[in-house]
């Protein structure tokens, strides 16, 4: 998600490819792949982190284009489907870890307007995906700002 408060341009990452195209230089095969996007699920690894392992070890530079699908929606065909999606689930954990600073440190009023900002975008994420059937209806996020104030 991008920086929403923030005048800053967020954090320069690596270059992706210019071309979508599969490189002549990439010697996997989609059904490599698919094997080596459900052999690092079982390692319990994040989609995320999967591509960057499959960019950095492998050397496959997008699996997108090469398998046709994202790799998200490989792990849903072999059966490791995300409880929630990753985006959310890391601003929860990011969110609970201010709490916790936030309870050692009550003097830290800037800590406490982030985690009031995370704490907006969960629910704007939760209404998304909820808009979009990927969470359910009844899925209820417990804020923490609410027990912090």
């Amino acid at each position: 998600m991008a920086r929403l408060y923030a005048s800053k341009r967020g954090r320069s990452g690596s270059t992706r490819p210019i071309s979508k195209k599969t490189p002549v230089w990439c010697k996997y095969q989609p059904e490599e792949i698919e094997a080596l996007v459900t052999k690092l699920a079982k390692e319990d690894n994040k989609p995320s982190i999967i591509g960057i392992i499959l960019r950095d070890r492998y050397n496959v530079p997008l699996a997108r284009p090469l398998l046709g699908k994202k790799i998200t929606q490989v792990l849903e065909s072999s059966d490791f489907k995300l409880k929630i999606p990753e985006d959310l689930d890391s601003l929860i954990k990011k969110a609970e870890a201010m709490k916790k600073h936030h309870d050692k440190n009550k003097k830290d009023y800037s800590t406490k307007r982030a985690l009031n900002l995370i704490e907006s975008k969960v629910h704007r994420l939760v209404k998304y995906y909820r808009s979009r059937d990927i969470l359910p209806p009844d899925w209820k996020y417990k804020s923490v700002v609410a027990s912090a104030t």
